[in-house]
């Protein structure tokens, strides 16, 4: 064999389509995915525990409409404080 024969083989070996630069990539796509299924399965976890409790628990429906609609309990007084320029 040839010295430019065993090059072109050894370049191969580290560049070529199945070579050791291809598979590096290949893992480290493969480890970024697996993160990014973790990730989303962590999401899809807390998304499916606040749905359950949602549908279980009137006190998780109620803290719902408290902080995100501002709704309160018939009786309760709700006071709005706001930031007046120039009032002293």
């Amino acid at each position: 064999m040839s010295a430019l024969g065993a090059a072109v083989l050894i370049a191969n070996a580290f560049i070529g389509e199945r070579g050791w630069l291809a598979t590096s990539r290949a893992r480290q796509a493969h480890l970024d995915l697996a993160n990014d299924i973790a990730q989303l399965q962590h999401e899809n976890w807390i998304l499916v525990n606040e749905a359950r409790r949602l549908r279980d628990d009137p006190a998780a429906i109620e803290e719902l409409a408290r902080s995100e609609l501002g709704l309160i309990r018939r009786g309760e007084r709700m006071f709005i404080f706001t930031d007046r320029a120039g009032v002293r």
